[in-house]
């Protein structure tokens, strides 16, 4: 078989047997795919994963949402209900150094793709499953992003009001869990390096957010305190907010009190920073009310991007709510090059910065099927031997 030519990464050598879909998992093998790993995408016939159809908008004939999760990779349509089809898929996950799907629980050994089964084969293969609620009594339930955002709490402290639950802008549940399962795979390969066994690594959207939420998970574990919607504002730090300049949005995130008494200075009202109501963080946060509205009244004054360049030489943690637009300028007036040439056109660039094995973002999102033909007769061939 020939593998795309592509620059020595990180992962070069590195097979990964790719049966999942649509968000979580697929962002974990895109990563992957971007440090040189070489990730097979298995896709049903016709139709392929369900995030080809999720659209508008549409780069030509293909849904963005599939090309944000899925360059890098080849495609192979496989049909685990046909005999040749699934012969090949279990050969493909004897040959792999990983395996990764995201089924619901019991589906994979159905097709004897369990990691038992693999396992028999393959002693070596790092095995990853990824479900929404675990494979026990939570195994029924769907792992949609949304529903994770909601039973998991993350909603019940996102919002711009207590009693006005909002989901974050992204499936960000989806993308954490990704991000864990990238980094557990990796540690398992190096736990193979070490000792030559493989193992089972299983991870799950709710889990994935009661660890991700941090500080309002620790504050329940370690005091049982629930915590709630606190809009925009920080339970534990102020001035960290939005606050209405002079024609949009702006942000402070002031963390200690020296930055405090910057902003202070910078805004004209260098006293407010030896007021006994507003000298340490705790004062600030128990006198919120009333911080807030100096701040408001002083910040109506400029526009946010006037405040930005007035206060970020300060060292104060500012900047405007900028649309998506607005943050790419950004990052491309910083050096930071967020968008990559790609194939067809551009990609999202890996925001990982490796000195000798950088992220490859050469290879475009496949089409469905588009490598079957060479993956299968591969695949045939190792069968035959």
């Amino acid at each position: 078989m020939t593998e795309r030519a592509r620059q020595a990464g990180a992962l070069s050598g590195v097979l990964v047997a790719d049966f999942s879909r649509v968000l979580a998992a697929p962002y974990a093998t895109m990563l992957m795919a971007d440090l040189g790993a070489d990730v097979i995408k298995v896709e049903r016939p016709g139709g392929g994963d369900d995030t080809r159809a999720w659209g508008p908008p549409f780069a030509g004939d293909q849904a963005t949402y599939f090309l944000a999760v899925n360059r890098n990779k080849r495609s192979i349509t496989l049909d685990l209900g046909a005999e040749a089809d699934l012969r090949r898929a279990r050969e493909l996950a004897r040959r792999a150094d990983v395996v990764i799907e995201n089924f619901r629980p019991g589906t994979m050994a159905k097709y004897g793709l369990d990691y038992g089964r693999v396992r028999e084969g393959n002693p070596g293969v790092v095995y990853c499953s990824v479900t929404g609620f675990g494979a026990a009594a939570g195994a029924e339930l769907p792992g949609y992003d949304l529903l994770a955002q909601a039973v998991g709490g993350l909603m019940s402290v996102t919002g711009p009001a207590p009693g006005e639950p909002v989901k974050v802008g992204v499936a960000v549940v989806d993308v954490l869990t990704g991000l864990h399962a990238a980094v557990g795979v990796l540690a398992a390969l190096r736990h193979r390096d070490r000792t030559g066994a493989g193992q089972l690594l299983e991870l799950n959207l709710l889990g994935t957010l009661l660890s991700s939420m941090v500080n309002q998970s620790a504050a329940y574990a370690h005091t049982g305190v629930v915590p709630g919607i606190m809009g925009n504002r920080h339970p534990s730090i102020a001035p960290y907010a939005v606050f209405p300049a002079a024609d949009r949005p702006l942000v402070l995130a002031v963390g200690n009190d020296r930055q405090f008494a910057a902003l202070c200075e910078g805004i004209g009202r260098p006293e407010l920073a030896e007021e006994p109501r507003l000298r340490t963080n705790s004062s600030r946060v128990a006198n919120v009310e009333e911080l807030t509205g100096l701040l408001e009244t002083e910040l109506a004054r400029r526009t946010a991007a006037e405040w930005f360049d007035i206060l970020s030489p300060l060292g104060v943690p500012c900047g405007p709510v900028n649309d998506l637009a607005g943050a790419v300028q950004l990052a491309t007036q910083l050096g930071l090059d967020p968008l990559v040439p790609n194939g067809e056109g551009h990609t999202v660039a890996n925001p990982i910065g490796l000195s000798l094995t950088p992220p490859d973002h050469t290879g475009r999102p496949p089409r469905l099927g588009e490598h079957t033909t060479d993956i299968a007769a591969w695949l045939d061939e190792e069968q035959a031997t």
